[in-house]
């Protein structure tokens, strides 16, 4: 679909209008939870991001050095934990929107933009945003990226709607230099219609020993695809959320490498609870229901808590923010106000952006 109504479109559901990459970046590796008291104890600041754009994406590199993706062309990137950001426009990138973002240090960086054919873009920065290289211009006119993420700096994946019947993935193995489509024989059969939603950055989940696991939607059935070879071929596993024409899964997020959960909902129904929580134990072959979320309307993105000591996970949409502590079984109200995406760099600092350049600093500590 490409007809624009303000919120989302469909891969082509381009989630436009003032309405969250996942992506916390970097290799792999769990360390081990410290000692912290229950409860929990939510804080929240709001944080002057240095733009008015529409954000969707943020990728926490650590509790100082965050980047933020929007529309306009624009990033932002703050190396003081959000007491101070800097916000800037690529030359030439105007009027590309920025769905994602993931990032390694202060100075390394991708940005993904998402459109039809070639405003579906990726580029790369190595000194801090100075100077950003196009490394993938998308060259079918149907073709619409999605999200992205990467197990390390030099290897990554890419995601976009079905073009021509066949699903659309592509692989890098030298830091962007070259992006490979994975072959038709290697990937499942595509649903009609299916794709993704280019809403937070975060349907595609990078994870240990070269999994990782992509959550689709606008098809029939909803469906996590994974892979255990870094994307060279992938499998699929049915999900038991709502699905349909601008229906389905919008983000996926892994604990580790077999805690699993992914959300989603009906875009554009923005008061209405459905189911649209799923998660999974055994690294994504068999999901199951979680509880619904206590916001109305769909989830855009959604991130776990690190080192919290119970399963904790952050989601957020258009009807606000909510948090579980029990794995997405049941959910309390963070926040009334609309994200995009979130993602939690440690138990005490997790960012979420939204509309008119909102960047909202969360945190857990001790009751």
């Amino acid at each position: 679909m490409n007809t624009r109504s303000g919120l989302i479109l469909f891969g082509a559901i381009l989630v436009g209008g003032p309405v969250v990459a996942l992506s916390v970046l970097g290799t792999w590796s769990r360390e081990a939870a410290p000692a912290v008291e229950l409860p929990l104890r939510l804080t929240r600041m709001e944080q002057t991001s240095g733009t008015e754009m529409l954000l969707q994406a943020v990728s926490p590199v650590s509790d100082q050095i965050v980047w933020v993706s929007g529309h306009g062309g624009t990033y932002a990137r703050t190396i003081d934990g959000g007491q101070s950001w800097n916000a800037r426009v690529i030359p030439g990138a105007e009027t590309l929107e920025f769905r994602d973002v993931d990032a390694f240090d202060a100075r390394t960086a991708y940005l993904m933009s998402a459109g039809s054919g070639p405003l579906s873009r990726i580029y790369r920065t190595d000194d801090g945003g100075l100077t950003w290289d196009l490394q993938f211009l998308n060259d079918h006119p149907d073709g619409f990226l999605d999200c992205m993420a990467f197990w390390n700096p030099r290897e990554g994946l890419a995601y976009g709607d079905a073009v021509e019947g066949q699903l659309f993935i592509l692989r890098t193995e030298d830091g962007g230099a070259s992006w490979t489509r994975v072959p038709d024989d290697a990937l499942p059969p595509a649903q009609d219609g299916e794709g993704g939603f280019a809403a937070s950055g975060s349907c595609v989940e990078t994870g240990p020993r070269g999994r990782a696991w992509i959550a689709t939607g606008n098809a029939e059935t909803p469906r996590l695809l994974w892979t255990e070879n870094e994307g060279r071929s992938w499998s699929f596993s049915n999900v038991p959320v709502v699905g349909g024409v601008a229906a389905g899964l919008t983000t996926v997020d892994f604990l580790d490498g077999r805690r699993g959960i992914a959300l989603g909902g009906v875009i554009g129904q923005d008061t209405v609870r459905v189911d649209n929580v799923t998660v999974t134990s055994d690294g994504g072959r068999v999901w199951t229901l979680g509880g619904r979320p206590a916001m109305r309307g769909p989830v855009y993105g959604a991130s776990w808590v690190p080192d919290a000591p119970t399963p904790t996970v952050f989601a957020v949409g258009p009807g606000g923010a909510d948090y579980s502590t029990d794995g997405g079984a049941s959910w309390q109200t963070a926040a009334q106000e609309t994200y995009w995406a979130v993602s939690f760099a440690s138990l005490g600092a997790g960012w979420a952006v939204g509309p008119e350049g909102r960047i909202t600093h969360f945190g857990f500590g001790g009751g």
